[in-house]
């Protein structure tokens, strides 16, 4: 079970749970976005990571393309790198 509309939230699972009388668990549980959709969009951010940086886009700019930080989309291209078989 997951949220019919999966959207960032303002709030924590703690003081939402502590507003409705319910555990933060339950909470996580009901507003989560569905695995399959988060694996779908996670794929979705790596290939535009990758796309951007074969065009040779530098971290930082890719950063800001996408949302993530600098760190994040270095994580991403050493995976990939990885991945590959190649050492970086």
């Amino acid at each position: 079970m997951g949220a019919e509309t999966p959207a960032r939230r303002t709030r924590c699972a703690r003081e939402v749970a502590e507003r409705i009388g319910a555990s933060p668990r339950t909470v996580r549980r009901i507003i989560a976005e569905p695995r399959a959709e988060f694996e779908a969009r996670a794929a979705e951010r790596r290939r535009r990571v990758l796309e951007l940086r074969a065009e040779g886009l530098k971290l930082r700019e890719i950063a800001e393309e996408v949302g993530m930080t600098v760190g994040g989309v270095g994580t991403i291209l050493h995976h990939a790198r990885k991945q590959a078989g190649v050492n970086s």
